[in-house]
C-alpha cells in the first residue's frame, strides 16, 4: 500500500510542469524582409560588462533587421564598459547616481529610453545575445499581440559549476505563471529582454513606475495588465541566449540570492504552491533512493517505500528534469542523472537568499547594496 501511495504522489508531482509550462512558447523563426516594419531602438544598462558586450552588439549587428541605435547606459562601471561599447558601434551614456528610490537598473533604463528615438524599445541585459533572426521572431510576436513581449533566454552553461544553476532555471520558469495558459494566469516579464512600443510604455509609465522594485520586470508587467495591454512571454530557444554568470561561482551565488527569495514572494499563489509540490517530490526521491542504497548496504530498511519504487521515481525524476532543462537551457548530462547535486545548491542558496531578503532586508549585487528595510521601497546604496 505505502508504495502505491508513493507512486500516485510522485505522479501528481511530475504532472506540475505538465500544467505549469503547457503554453512553453520558443521565440518564433521569422525570415521576412524589414518592409513597413517600425523602427527599434535598443536600449542596454550595464554596469561592468567589458566582458559581455562585445558578443550582444556584434550580434547586433549582425540582425537580419536593422536596429536605428544602440544605447549603452553605463551605470558607474569600474571597467572599460563604455569604451567596449563605444568600440562595438553602440552610443554611451552616463546613468550617473540614481536618484533616491530609484533601483540602478531601472534608472539606467529610464535615461536609456530617453535618449532613444525608435518607435519599439527593446531592452537588452548585456549577457543576452540574439541570433541573426532573433529580432524579426521578436517583432512578430510584438505585431501579433502588442504590449509587452518578453523573453527569458536560453541560458548558455559552460563551466562545471554554471550546471548549479540547473533548478533555479525551471522553478524560475514554473513559478512565474508565464506558461500555464490558464484564466487565472498572472502577468509576467523577463527582465534580460523586453520589447514594446514607446507609446505603451509612456502611456504605463515606463520604468519611473516600477523606480524602487528589485524584480522591476515582474512589476512592469503588471504596470502593462493594469493598463490593459497584453504581456506575452516565450523562451529563447536558439534565438535569444544568455550566460548569466561567467564570473565565477560567487557571482553565480550573488546573483541567484538576489533573484529567488524575491521571486518566490513575487510568484502567483497557485504556480508557488505546484511549484513548491514539485521540488518536494524531488527532494523525497533523492532523500528515498539515496537511504534505500544505505539500507540495502546495512541490510536495514532505511526508507518508507521498496527499493524498486524509489528506482522508479529517481528515473522518472531525472528523466522529467532533463526535458525541462533542454527548453532551460544547454545543462550537461549529469545535472539530470546526478539531480540531488544541484538540488543541494538551490536549497543553500535559497536558504541564504530568505535569510537576506525576509531577515536581514537587504541583499548585495555588483557593488551595491540593496535596502529592503521597514517596507520601503528598494534602494541602492553605493
Amino acid at each position: 500500500m505505502t508504495d502505491l501511495v508513493l507512486l500516485v504522489l510522485l505522479l501528481a508531482a511530475a504532472a506540475v510542469p505538465l500544467l505549469l509550462l503547457r503554453d512553453l512558447r520558443a521565440v518564433p523563426t521569422s525570415r521576412s524582409g524589414a518592409t513597413g516594419r517600425p523602427t527599434v531602438s535598443v536600449v542596454v544598462p550595464a554596469r561592468d560588462e567589458e566582458q559581455t558586450l562585445p558578443a550582444l552588439l556584434a550580434a547586433l549587428r549582425g540582425s537580419t533587421v536593422p536596429v536605428v541605435e544602440v544605447v549603452v547606459v553605463d551605470d558607474g562601471s569600474t571597467d572599460r564598459t563604455a569604451e567596449v561599447a563605444r568600440d562595438g558601434g553602440a552610443r554611451v551614456l552616463a546613468a550617473g547616481a540614481p536618484p533616491v528610490g530609484w533601483t540602478g537598473k531601472a534608472w539606467a533604463c529610464h535615461v536609456g529610453a530617453g535618449g532613444t528615438t525608435g518607435d519599439l524599445l527593446l531592452f537588452l541585459d548585456a549577457d543576452t545575445v540574439l541570433a541573426p533572426d532573433a529580432l524579426a521572431g521578436l517583432l512578430e510576436l510584438h505585431a501579433r499581440h502588442g504590449g509587452l513581449v518578453s523573453v527569458q533566454p536560453h541560458h548558455r552553461v559552460e563551466q562545471p559549476y554554471e550546471q548549479l544553476s540547473a533548478y533555479f532555471n525551471v522553478v524560475a520558469l514554473m513559478s512565474s505563471d508565464a506558461f500555464s495558459a490558464g484564466p487565472s494566469r498572472r502577468p509576467m516579464a523577463f527582465g534580460p529582454c523586453l520589447l514594446t512600443s514607446r507609446d505603451d510604455y509612456l502611456a504605463v509609465g515606463g520604468h519611473a513606475a516600477v523606480r524602487g522594485e528589485i524584480l522591476d520586470d515582474v512589476r512592469l508587467a503588471h504596470e502593462y495588465d493594469a493598463s490593459g495591454l497584453p504581456v506575452t512571454c516565450a523562451v529563447g530557444g536558439p534565438a535569444v541566449t544568455m550566460r548569466s554568470y561567467p564570473g565565477g561561482l560567487r557571482q553565480l551565488v550573488s546573483g541567484w540570492t538576489k533573484n529567488i527569495a524575491s521571486g518566490a514572494a513575487a510568484a502567483a499563489p497557485r504556480a508557488s504552491l505546484g511549484t513548491v509540490l514539485w521540488i518536494c517530490a524531488h527532494h523525497a526521491v533523492a532523500a528515498g533512493a539515496l537511504l534505500s542504497l544505505a539500507g540495502a548496504a546495512v541490510g536495514r530498511d532505511l526508507a518508507a517505500g521498496s527499493p524498486l519504487v524509489w528506482t522508479l521515481g529517481w528515473l522518472l525524476t531525472a528523466g522529467q528534469l532533463r526535458a525541462l532543462l533542454r527548453r532551460a537551457g544547454s545543462f550537461r548530462w549529469w545535472t539530470w542523472a546526478l539531480f540531488p547535486l544541484p538540488l543541494l545548491a538551490f536549497d543553500l542558496v535559497f536558504a541564504r537568499s530568505a535569510l537576506l531578503t525576509v531577515v536581514r532586508r537587504s541583499v548585495r549585487w555588483r557593488g551595491r547594496v540593496v535596502d529592503l528595510r521597514d517596507d520601503r521601497p528598494a534602494r541602492e546604496v553605493g
